[in-house]
């Protein structure tokens, strides 16, 4: 089970909660379906700008933030837990939450538009470029793709992807 350090939910990924829609829909699923209608629109926005399946976008945001529950989500408007490696930082560029190793520094965004273009940005970098080949609708090979490329440490990373991606049949945002 996740743990909670200082009244957070830490980020295990145990944060998803897999049960049917419909009139039975637990109370994470309904988070989830509102985080994807909250956020749809953006990771629309940023398949057309940047390539990356919109449902990628989506299931990484839901996984990283806990459906946007999550403090680094909620404080620091970062949605895919994107760390920063700057050297020269200033104040408010940038924060480290008592659960998180010293040397843990995460982004702070204004928006959390601002966070998902970032997100967008990095996935451009060369670490990443490779997934660029792929279809945008082949949202399973992103999936392995960023594990591949060490976007996260959990070993079942794709898995959970495309987990989330069928649950809650965020492909449909693909196309």
């Amino acid at each position: 089970p996740a743990r909670l350090v200082d009244g957070n939910l830490a980020n295990t990924y145990s944060n998803m909660i897999y049960s049917e829609a419909g009139p039975k829909m637990s109370e994470k699923t309904r988070k989830q379906v509102a985080y994807v209608e909250t956020y749809a629109a953006i990771a629309r926005q940023e398949m057309q700008d940047y390539g990356i399946p919109a449902s990628i976008t989506l299931a990484q945001g839901l996984l990283e933030s806990n459906a946007g529950e999550s403090r680094l989500a909620n404080q620091n408007h970062n949605h895919f837990g994107i760390k920063c490696f700057s050297k020269t930082c200033t104040q408010g560029h940038c924060r480290n939450f008592t659960d998180d190793h010293h040397k843990d520094f995460f982004r702070i965004y204004a928006s959390p538009e601002e966070s998902y273009r970032a997100h967008s940005v990095l996935l451009q970098s060369k670490r990443y470029q490779h997934l660029q080949q792929l279809d945008p609708s082949d949202y399973q090979g992103w999936a392995r793709g960023l594990k591949k490329a060490g976007y996260a440490t959990d070993p079942a990373y794709a898995e959970k992807l495309i987990a989330i991606i069928e649950h809650l049949q965020l492909h449909t945002f693909d196309e």
